[in-house]
């Protein structure tokens, strides 16, 4: 059986149509459309998608085959970055089909946005946007196969039932499985989408459920999945060095001497543009093999133009934050009664300035892209989390039509935001043109660290007032972050709604800007993975100079009526109160010199609280000894196995950059360029993460992003209880904690 299933949107209407017809080789195929899309893949085109021994087919959103030996395709749609969709969606489809999850074998897709719109890894955006559409196109699938079966029969359909690969009739016995049915239900006529009955929660055999992870095998035994794997007959190296300072030109460099080199095939300047994100100006250096390419560009002396951006430095942005912040703010982005008056009258005002640095991606896997072209054709190979824009980027930049461009989604060897960019992609692309033979790109760490879409960092200036009770009556943000042309930074902005905006009477967001060419971007969840370490770190500093314990402080808040655009405040407070019960908080008795911290965050549809065990060593040395975490991510976790992963994976990801990450910049350049002066978590880090999930009656939201955010201002809050001193500035110093 065959199913292709077109989302648009994930609301279903009257007019959602499913076609069905013979699959290649036998079985059913189902072609699912909702309205606004142009164009849906034929029934032959889908049909060679999921018989093709390789993946040289159009992508899709979600395609299901029934072989007649009942064995079930379900090709994956989007990129798989390690969040686990590669797994979680086709368990929806596979689960209202009715199939036994043991008789599925999945495919990842290629790009095809005519026929697969959204094709993409970012947002935690998976599951809110798939949830219902694709339990709907297996249902209706499930539905086709049991009027197959009562058509066999001469009995009523409502008289059958399925048990996981099969349709059974009550009344005489009689079974059919499911392979031996497909042929005959491909002739019934489609249910519409909207009229077909999803399964009772309580009978989910596969939804909610471990399931391991597809591609796990593969991986721990070390077969290809990855761009970085991807090898092609004739297949020759590239490397592309580029100027140290952003948007800066190469003007020349010793080409003859270089070509000249062993192993070298060819190396000429690449003018580029000024596109962020597209073709930089550099040298590209192709090779029989990636040491000779690296050899070679090792040998390169070219001539910079630095542009506009050689003065930029961290110490200047420094300074200019400081001449901003006490200044009056350049734009009110949101203004609620009258704070000025409300700070003039409150018992106590408390004033903090809080920063963090920006901060790089570094994906264990480094950039990489492979391009072949043929004639005025192009093939890709690449680990992206965008594909479809890539594809776009490419045929602007070179002036080749669209549907010329072939986008083959290799796993990516992490994201987290920066494979959202497909920099790497044009680069291979115009590479390969002039090159006549198929050519892999592949960055080294430096490449990556020092030509990142970092996320930018920014300065904060907070002014609070509480009353005689403690009760916060006002607070006031000064926000210093960054533009370029006049306009904020990708992912520097601050939401008008952020918490804990519509809960503070009398409260104002002001933020001012300060140029940079320095590239920027959205990093796993982005904006809130900053804006949850200032707003939640000063929080608790208000709740301390009340003297109130912070949980305490903050139900206090979250508890009173009224709406708030969005923030369901019932949710937050009953994540609040279920970690502050796991985390033994008030009641826990913990070694000398450890202390519990605390933070919650709204952020991708997901409700986060999280308490840390921390202590600080007499050498200033952060330890994080155990974390616990308390998530509402809805009404139903899919994939529990991949869900605990994925929240723990997140905690040890910000834990990691409160530690130690930090990119700064000097004369227009990155001056970090690999992990030693960018060290990752280490193992010896990594504290143990208790992850708990509370059910509430609201659609499933994603995890890759929301419970990252907290665990931040959380350790940092604890490393304020165990010593008094308060982390205002990230990475934390441990200077400034060192007591010997």
């Amino acid at each position: 059986m065959n199913a292709h299933v077109k989302i648009e949107t994930p609301r279903l209407s009257r007019r959602t149509m499913l076609r069905a017809g013979a699959a290649a080789g036998g079985g059913l195929f189902l072609s699912a459309r909702l309205p606004g899309i142009a164009a849906a893949a034929t029934e032959q085109t889908a049909a060679r998608t999921l018989n093709a021994p390789t993946l040289n087919a159009p992508a899709l959103n979600a395609y299901v085959k029934i072989a007649p030996d009942g064995l079930v395709t379900i090709v994956a749609k989007n990129p798989e970055c390690g969040q686990g969709v590669k797994t979680m969606l086709p368990m929806l489809i596979a689960e209202e089909l009715d199939v036994d999850w043991k008789d599925v074998r999945i495919v990842q897709a290629m790009n095809d946005p005519v026929t697969y719109p959204r094709q993409f890894a970012g947002g935690s955006l998976a599951t809110p946007m798939n949830w219902e559409p694709m339990r709907r196109v297996g249902a209706a699938g499930r539905q086709m196969l049991i009027q197959a079966a009562a058509d066999t029969w001469g009995v009523p359909a409502g008289e059958c039932s399925t048990e996981p690969g099969l349709v059974r009739h009550g009344a005489s016995g009689k079974s059919l499985r499911y392979g031996e049915l497909a042929a005959r239900a491909a002739t019934v006529a489609p249910p519409k989408l909207e009229t077909v009955t999803l399964k009772d929660p309580k009978t989910f055999r596969i939804i909610g459920r471990a399931q391991a992870n597809i591609d796990g095998p593969a991986i721990v035994s070390g077969k290809p999945l990855y761009g970085i794997d991807v090898e092609l007959p004739g297949m020759k190296y590239a490397v592309f060095h580029k100027c140290p300072v952003f948007y800066g030109r190469c003007l020349e460099a010793n080409i003859p001497e270089v070509k000249a080199m062993p192993g070298v095939i060819d190396l000429h300047v690449i003018e580029g543009n000024k596109d962020l994100g597209g073709l930089s100006s550099g040298v590209a250096v192709v090779a029989d093999s990636w040491w000779h390419a690296n050899k070679a560009r090792a040998a390169l002396t070219p001539q910079w133009d630095e542009g506009p951006f050689g003065g930029h430095s961290t110490d200047g942005y420094d300074a200019r934050a400081k001449t901003l912040a006490p200044a009056a703010p350049q734009q009110i982005l949101r203004k609620d009664g009258d704070v000025d008056a409300a700070l003039a009258g409150a018992a106590k005002v408390v004033e903090a300035e809080y920063s963090y640095p920006f901060v790089s991606h570094q994906p264990l896997e480094p950039q990489n892209c492979t391009a072949r072209w043929d004639g005025d054709k192009l093939e890709i190979w690449t680990s992206t989390q965008n594909p479809e824009p890539g594809r776009q980027l490419i045929a602007k930049t070179l002036g080749v039509p669209a549907d010329h461009i072939a986008i083959h989604m290799m796993r990516c060897g992490g994201g987290f935001g920066r494979r959202l960019s497909n920099d790497y992609m044009v680069e291979a692309a115009t590479i390969a043109k002039r090159a006549g033979v198929p050519i892999k790109l592949l960055w080294s760490r430096e490449d990556d660290m020092r030509h990142d879409m970092y996320r930018p960092g920014g300065y904060h200036s907070f002014k609070a007032g509480l009353d005689t009770s403690g009760k916060l009556v006002a607070w006031k943000t000064h926000f210093v972050t960054f533009s370029r042309d006049g306009k904020v930074v990708n992912s520097g902005d601050l939401a008008p709604s952020e918490f804990p905006a519509h809960f503070v009477p009398d409260l104002q967001f002001g933020t001012s800007m300060m140029e940079t060419l320095i590239p920027t971007g959205p990093m796993r969840a982005p904006r809130s993975n900053a804006m949850s370490f200032v707003h939640q770190s000063f929080l608790d500093e208000l709740a301390h100079a009340a003297g109130q314990d912070p949980i305490a402080f903050q139900l206090a808040l979250l508890d009173q009526p009224g709406a708030h655009e969005g923030y369901d405040a019932p949710r937050m407070a009953a994540v609040v109160r279920a970690v502050a019960e796991r985390s033994g908080w008030g009641k826990r008795k913990l070694p000398p010199g450890h202390a519990l911290g605390f933070a919650q965050y709204y952020s991708h549809q997901g409700y986060f609280a999280e308490v840390v065990e921390a202590s600080v060593a007499a050498s200033g040395r952060v330890k994080a000894h155990k974390v616990w975490v308390v998530g509402d991510v809805g009404s139903q976790v899919i994939n529990p196995l991949n869900a605990e992963n994925q929240v723990q994976g997140a905690v040890l990801d910000g834990i990691g950059q409160a530690l130690g990450l930090e990119i700064t910049f000097a004369k227009g350049r990155t001056q970090q360029s690999n992990f030693g002066e960018y060290p990752l978590i280490r193992m010896a880090d990594a504290p143990p993460v208790d992850v708990h999930f509370l059910v509430s009656n609201h659609p499933p939201t994603g995890l890759g992003e929301p419970a990252l955010p907290p665990v931040i201002p959380a350790l940092c809050n604890a490393v304020f209880a165990a010593t008094g001193k308060r982390v205002r500035s990230l990475p934390i110093d441990q200077g400034m904690l060192k007591t010997v």
